[in-house]
């Protein structure tokens, strides 16, 4: 729980705005003031564990599952990333308020400010994201948008999500990662 005047740093990214897809998914990984020590060991690991800057839909089983099974062994984000599950058909809008929202709830008691940074959104969307956020008494600047091209903790929140997507979808592999990931408080269903 954050107690003082915290900066709470939030990195989104969903999937399932595709027709193949009968739900929708939203990953929010939320830093709470050390976002360039976190954003460091992000890069390290991609380094060492030669995954790259790749996304999840770019990447291949296994290097996939073995890049977020080195996340969860080095405690990257440890507790604080969270994923909600939505059935289609849902707008794109909704579920990435829902989560975002309870996510930040989870995290905060008194004085908080929250930066929010969501893969690839358009200034409309960013404008009416902020303005629902406040609606619902969530303290945050402007949403901004963010590349998982430069982004580290978005890619994160890319593979996660990815990951989630497949293992709704019956891949094996991921199933037991989430599982894996939910069984040591890693991942958090919101």
């Amino acid at each position: 729980m954050v107690t003082s005047s915290k900066k709470l740093y939030c990195y989104v990214d969903e999937t399932g705005q595709d027709p193949r897809s009968n739900f929708f998914v939203v990953v929010v990984v939320i830093v709470v003031d050390n976002q360039q020590e976190l954003e460091d060991k992000l890069l390290k690991l991609e380094k060492t564990s030669g995954f790259g800057r790749k996304k999840w839909k770019k990447s291949r089983s296994p290097e996939r599952e073995r890049f977020l099974d080195l996340v969860i062994k080095n405690k990257i984000a440890l507790g604080t990333t969270y994923y909600g599950c939505y059935k289609k058909p849902v707008s794109f809008f909704l579920p990435l308020l829902q989560t975002l929202t309870k996510a930040i709830i989870t995290m905060i008691s008194e004085k908080y400010n929250c930066i929010i940074y969501v893969d690839g959104i358009d200034q409309k969307k960013s404008r009416e994201l902020t303005k629902a956020l406040r609606f619902k008494g969530i303290k945050t600047g402007q949403v901004r948008s963010a590349r998982d091209e430069s982004e580290p903790l978005i890619r994160l929140a890319d593979r996660w999500v990815g990951c989630i997507r497949a293992s709704f979808e019956g891949d094996v592999e991921s199933e037991n990662l989430v599982a894996r990931a939910m069984n040591k408080n890693y991942l958090k269903s919101i």
